[in-house]
């Protein structure tokens, strides 16, 4: 690797298999991740904070820790920390004890200040690498951005209604949230789930592997056979702009032929609109119609999930905006119904719309069937059947 192209084209786990191999050091892969820094972020401002001094140091100790026997799954790989968090979240000791390399904190929205989708630094808001001029969602704005211009192959984030999904969705990477209760929740209402942005669903398997990814009690086994996935444009309440849907659906059904995955036309999915709930969950304060609200949401999905095994929507049911705000379309209404319910989710880059604007699909699963979704994921990218992920 001689140039910081040719160390923002490796993957995560091609980054840990050089480095475990020698052909690589984690100080040689973390200085290549701070010139790129040095060389986009100006521009993009993906990061709040860099940790040169820091990160050289923790490389050096990964390297040492290689060449005393050491198998670190993720050695050497450069790490964005959603800002907030800090590298001694859950989440990202997990990650560091698997090899990463924490090299900055990425950004997210300004308090008070349209908290779905901007990322603000002090040199200004933080920019969509596909077009500056659009937004890159929220609230894991900077670590969507990082992954997707190359700057890392993996960044930590936090979804309590979207947060990773929609910032995936409109950067053209990979956004994992896993089943609430997985992992140690962002907030006492237990909706804010850790989460990764990531360029390919292995990576997100390997970030998985090294939290701790292990399916909770009670979790469904892996189905046999074929999948069933039920499509949802609107999930029986969303204003989903038609583009976007069809976008979406067309990668729905090259995802089922690389599969196999069949698509239930028939099936009815029709929810309630869970935002008075997930509000009301925030607060602290759910009153008895929220409850009911809830739970009849919950009934709709458990009914579902016994007949099929997975739920596909497009991640947002509109394209990017921009920096101004998202005007009376909620970028969350297809995100966080998932949130209130539990349910694991992931975006997949799905293509563009006819003026070029981003598109996510968003696959959801049963409880504990994230491995289903990353596993389906992998194989429909190996298929060719989902637009590729290239740095921005």
């Amino acid at each position: 690797m001689t140039t910081t192209r040719e160390y923002a084209a490796l993957s995560a786990l091609d980054i840990a298999r050089l480095v475990g191999s020698g052909a690589l050091t984690a100080v040689g892969a973390v200085t290549a991740a701070l010139a790129r820094i040095g060389e986009r972020d100006p521009a993009l401002r993906a990061f709040t904070e860099i940790w040169p001094e820091r990160a050289v140091a923790e490389a050096a100790r990964v390297d040492a820790r290689i060449a005393g026997g050491a198998r670190l799954p993720l050695a050497g790989v450069p790490l964005g920390v959603k800002a907030g968090e800090g590298p001694g979240s859950y989440q990202n000791r997990r990650l560091a004890a698997a090899g990463c390399v924490p090299v900055g904190a990425t950004s997210v929205p300004r308090s008070g200040r349209g908290w779905q989708t901007y990322g603000y630094t002090d040199r200004g808001p933080t920019l969509n690498p596909l077009d500056p001029a659009w937004s890159p969602g929220g609230s894991s704005a900077g670590s969507a951005v990082a992954v997707a211009a190359g700057l890392v192959p993996l960044a930590s984030g936090s979804d309590g209604a979207g947060s990773v999904r929609i910032p995936a969705a409109w950067c053209g990477v990979i956004g994992f949230k896993p089943t609430n209760g997985l992992l140690p929740a962002r907030d006492r209402a237990g909706l804010n789930s850790p989460g990764v942005l990531a360029r390919t669903p292995r990576d997100a398997l390997a970030y998985l592997d090294a939290v701790g990814g292990g399916a909770p009690a009670g979790a469904a086994p892996r189905p046999a056979g074929p999948l069933t996935a039920v499509w949802s444009a609107t999930l029986g309440y969303a204003d989903t702009d038609p583009a976007v849907a069809a976008v979406a659906r067309r990668t729905a059904d090259a995802l089922a032929g690389a599969g196999p995955v069949t698509v239930d036309e028939a099936a009815d999915l029709a929810l309630l609109d869970p935002a008075p709930a997930w509000t009301a969950l925030r607060a602290g304060s759910p009153s008895p119609d929220d409850v009911r609200r809830i739970a009849a949401n919950g009934e709709r999905l458990t009914g579902l999930f016994e007949r099929a095994d997975l739920v596909l929507t497009p991640t947002t049911p509109n394209p990017p905006h921009g920096h101004e705000g998202p005007g009376d379309r909620m970028s969350v209404a297809l995100t966080w119904a998932f949130n209130v319910s539990g349910h694991p989710a992931l975006s997949l880059p799905a293509g563009t719309t006819p003026r070029g604007e981003p598109v996510g699909l968003q696959l959801v699963a049963r409880p504990g069937e994230e491995r289903l979704l990353l596993d389906l994921a992998d194989r429909a990218t190996r298929a060719g059947a989902l637009p590729p992920v290239t740095t921005a």
